[in-house]
Formats: structure tokens, sequence, C-alpha cells
């Protein structure tokens, strides 16, 4: 960013996750006065914390994918992740138990995965070659003239730096379809497509052009940083003060009047005057909860037919002993999980043989865990709107853990000593997400790039950026969305950027 704001210039940020501090801190940078409100007393949104009895938790996001687009945001400002945390690069990267008994281990080496692959299916190590070999290609055309350039609306995607996406138009049909084209085997299909879960979808409903989150995984590795993803927010929001941002927590915006140079924030505490405000909270909830129904973008009908990504049963389990074999990462699926991703996006219930992911950070990190014991999340994707209550929870979870128990041979119902649930409801109450899904919108054609809300809203002086925007879901992308967002700020003032030099550090 090069644009430079007045120095009065008040800008208040409603939410204090990924894209909210992101933007926070480039608006900072380009000269801005800038208040961050977040209502819950730890900052980081859904990346936040849980501590019981000496166990630590990340209760949201907990794989750190995409180093290059960290280093990216950093570099904005003349900074480096290292200068704020250290990073471990994690071998396993994963590992992943089928429910008929079979595994595999995942290591941070192409070689390894080639030969995981043929050993599945003959050719599959040479056609896996091909596939990454096209997924890093098509990773770097899509964040360099896509996700990395802000195009809000579709004639910004009339552009001939697009020309060499031309010929793959055909990343645009599913991932499911895609994937057939190179691998046959139903396990090897599955090792390349369960990032889509990251991304809020299914093989049947996402674009193949998501195939992309192989190179991620597997050309570009997974990491563990220091303290956690908690140490990546504390990171982003000591950045931000570094730039002049004022940040206050549990202070919660009850409604959004006014508009550009004149907004007034009624908080529980007093009211906020501000000329502009970008919101981190969802725009769903500023929309239906905050906003009169003038000043609205969308009606109630466009939010009701959303496609929305996935909620989720957590278990945040403090267990006693050791938890072998299961790695730092773990992934657990039944040979054919298409009835699951059906029980999510088709027939809304609770699966009856779900896939599961589990996250062991104490076996990386021994300070989130007292001596002798494991910090241990268990997390089933579910359809958002489903039935939640202690007593479905209490089913569930003994469901889960019986199938994990004969799935991996690794038993921790006798063990746990701390054990906290999170689900359908949790997120609806703490997040204002609708129908309590754990990530926001699908990644779905319909609701990707331009088709997702935009960074300005039609009331005059409101932003919106985070996981509902484009680019999506997930941490780095939150992060571009931040910048996106503060773009769209400067970009609807440029006499004010015209008049003073870009900041140093930006």
């Amino acid at each position: 960013m090069s644009h430079r704001l007045p120095d009065d210039a008040t800008v208040t940020v409603v939410g204090g996750g990924f894209g909210g501090l992101a933007a926070a801190a480039y608006l900072g940078a380009a000269g801005a006065d800038v208040r961050v409100l977040e209502r819950h007393d730890r900052l980081g949104g859904h990346a936040g914390v849980l501590e019981r009895e000496g166990f630590r938790f990340d209760t949201g996001p907990s794989w750190y994918l995409m180093p290059d687009a960290f280093e990216r945001f950093f570099g904005h400002f003349d900074r480096e992740p290292s200068d704020y945390y250290a990073l471990e690069r994690l071998d396993p990267q994963y590992r992943v138990f089928w429910k008929d008994g079979d595994s595999v281990a995942i290591r941070p080496d192409r070689e390894n995965a080639h030969e995981v692959f043929e050993s599945y299916e003959s050719g599959a190590g040479e056609a896996l070659r091909e596939y990454l070999d096209r997924a890093e290609r098509n990773y770097e055309l899509a964040m360099n003239r896509v996700v990395y350039e802000r195009r809000d609306r579709l004639r910004d995607f009339v552009d001939p730096a697009l020309l060499p996406l031309a010929p793959r138009l055909r990343l645009f049909g599913t991932m499911d379809d895609y994937v057939s084209r190179f691998v046959e085997h139903p396990k090897l299909k599955q090792l390349l497509q369960y990032t889509l879960v990251f991304l809020g979808g299914s093989p049947h409903n996402t674009p193949a052009l998501y195939s992309i989150m192989s190179h991620v995984d597997l050309n570009l590795n997974v990491f563990y940083p220091e303290g956690g993803i908690a140490g990546v927010v504390d990171a982003l929001a000591e950045l931000a003060r570094e730039q002049g941002v004022e940040i206050e927590t549990g202070v919660d915006v009850a409604e959004i009047t006014g508009a550009a140079g004149d907004f007034v924030l009624g908080t529980d505490a007093s009211p906020v005057e501000s000329e502009l405000v970008v919101s981190n909270a969802n725009p769903a909830h500023v929309e239906r909860d905050l906003l009169p129904p003038t000043a609205r973008s969308y009606d109630a009908d466009y939010w009701t037919s959303r496609t929305y990504a996935p909620s989720a049963f957590l278990l945040y389990l403090g267990v006693e002993g050791d938890v072998d074999p299961l790695a730092h990462h773990t992934l657990v699926f039944p040979t054919d999980w298409d009835d699951h991703f059906d029980a999510i996006f088709e027939e809304p219930r609770w699966p009856e043989d779900p896939a599961y992911y589990l996250s062991v950070t104490s076996k990386t990190d021994d300070g989130v865990a007292p001596a002798g014991h494991h910090a241990v999340v268990v997390l089933v994707p579910i359809a958002p709107g489903l039935d939640d209550g202690p007593e479905i929870r209490e089913r569930y979870a003994e469901k889960v853990l019986a199938d994990l128990a004969t799935t991996t041979g690794v038993d921790l119902r006798d063990r746990i000593v701390v054990e906290e649930s999170a689900c359908v409801d949790d997120f609806a109450a703490r997040f204002d997400d609708p129908r309590g899904t754990a990530m926001g919108l699908a990644h779905t054609l319909r609701q990707t790039g331009p088709l997702r809300p935009a960074h300005r809203a039609d009331l005059d002086g409101l932003y919106y950026t985070g996981a509902y925007t484009a680019p999506g879901i997930g941490m780095p992308m939150c992060l571009v969305s931040g910048e996106h967002a503060a773009e769209a700020v400067c970009a609807d003032y440029p006499e004010v950027a015209a008049e003073a030099p870009p900041p140093t550090n930006n």
C-alpha cells in the first residue's frame, strides 16, 4: 500500500480477528487514527484460546499453512514472522487412519508422498508429481493475479493479466472430477481432497481451482508457530500497535448508525464516534443486527439462501498418559466419506460414520499440558443449524471416542482429566455466525471471488473484512482480506493519498 490517510482520519475496526487486526495494521501504517473494538476478553475471533488446569487449547484454526502468505504480510511492514514467533516444521505433517485398519504418515518430503501414492496404485506416484506441479503453477497464478490483487467486482476480471488463467477454466469443475483424472484409488482421492474441509466445502461442490491446496500441503508443508495459533494472534496485535493502533477488548458493539464522516457505534460502554468503520464481524450479523434496515446491502433472503461452511463438534480434552500413535495432526476417515458430506450439505444430520480430525499440540509443544499429559482437540465437521445441547454432545462424544479407540487403538475415555466442548450453539452465541457455522460461507462456485460479499458495503464509509469476504476462509486469506479492505478505504480517498509520501514502514 502506498496511500497515506490524514492523521486525524478516524477508523473503527469492529472485531479483533485475523482480518480485523490486519486491516487495522495497514490503516495505521497509512496514517489513520485506528481503534479496534473486540467484544471478547481476548483477541483472535474464532482463533481463541481455552486454558484449564494447566492445559491450553487453540479453540479455532490449528494448521499453520501458506508460510509465504505470512511472510508477505509481515514484509509489508518491513518485518518477518521470525521477529515475533518461531516456526517448527512438522514431521510427520500429519497421520491418516482409515477405519479399515489402514494408516499412513505424510512427511514433509515430496518423495515420501510419491512413494505413498505409488504403494496404493501403480503409476500414482508419477500422477501425483504431475498433479503437484500443476498445483504449484496454478497456485502462483491464482495468488499473484487473483488473490493478492483486489478484484471486488466481476468487471475486475476483464484484465489481460488474467489471460494465462484462460486454459485453466476446467478448474471450475468439481474437485472430485478433477482429482479422478489423476488417481482412481479412493484413499488417494481423500488425501488430495481432505483440505477442502478447511474451505468449508466437499469434493462435489468445491471448484477444482482449490486443488492448489495440495501444493500448500505437500510442497509448502505444515508448521507449528511458537505459542500455537494464539502466538500468531499476539504477533498481529503487537504489529498493529507498532503502527499506532489502539486495541480495546471487552467492548461489544450493539448498533452502527450514521454514515461516512459521522458514524456512531453504540457499545455496552459509551458511544464511539468514527469517520469510517471496518467490520471484521461477519456481514450477516452486521446487516441483520447492527444496521438500520435502510443501510443494508442485502435482504434477508440473501443470507438464508447462502451455502454455509460446516459447523463443528469440538472436544477439548486434557488427557493423562501417552497418546501414541496419534501425531500433532491426525485425520480419521471412513473408506467412503460421501455419506458424511451428504450429512453436511445434502440431508443435514449428525453423521453416523464420521470423518474427524485431532490436534495434539502437546506432541510438539510441552508448554500446553502438564507433565505426563496431552492436550487433545477432537473436531468433527457437521452441518450448520443442527440441534445442539448437552445430551446430544454427550452421546456423540462417546460415539467418536469409541470410534477413535477402535480405529487407532488410542482409548482416551478413562484418562480424561479436563473436558470442554463447543458446537453449533456456541458459534451462534459467541460470534453470531449464521446457523452456527464455524467458518462462514463455503467456497462453492457461486460463492468464490467477487461472488462473495464485497469489501465495500452499500453504506458509504462501511467496509468488511474477514472470512465472509474475498478471498475467503483461512488465516492467510483473512490477512489478505484485511489488506484489501484497507486498500478500498484508501482508494476511496485518493486526494488524501496524493498529499503525503507513503509511510516508511509499509
